[in-house]
């Protein structure tokens, strides 16, 4: 599992780097990176082949037991929080900005307005149960 923490700044900056190539390159670095791609498919192909066709199921969940799945449940319950906030965030930022358009115009609407801004809200409550959840597995 900490591999993955270690790799993922690496991974995005490669990611990065690919994109300014290919603003630069054009057509191409499109296909040396589709090549890319393809050889990555391939190599990630083998590798699960390799992981399913060896050892036994109840070694593989000893091992991850070991390794700490607590860990990963605690990851996933910060990954919920976090997705729901920004998802939220931004349907608050276009309901919101929808609903003072609407009431500079007709202030009546303000209970409507207000009602449609809270259920765009409510994403980042559901992603707090889950966290809930997650952490109760933990």
């Amino acid at each position: 599992m900490i591999t993955w923490l270690l790799a993922l700044p690496v991974i995005a900056a490669v990611c990065a780097a690919v994109r300014l190539v290919l603003r630069r390159s054009g057509r191409a670095a499109l296909w040396w990176t589709a090549a890319a791609d393809a050889v990555l498919l391939v190599a990630a192909t083998v590798v699960l082949t390799l992981a399913l066709g060896g050892g036994s199921a109840e070694a593989a969940t000893s091992a991850a037991q070991d390794s700490g799945s607590g860990s990963a449940a605690l990851i996933g319950a910060a990954i919920s929080v976090a997705a729901s906030t920004i998802g939220a965030g931004i349907a608050v930022a276009y309901t919101g900005a929808a609903a003072l358009a609407a009431l500079s115009e007709r202030p009546e609407l303000f209970g409507r307005a207000m009602v449609i801004v809270g259920l765009a809200e409510g994403i980042a409550i559901y992603g707090l149960v889950v966290a809930v959840i997650l952490i109760g597995k933990a």
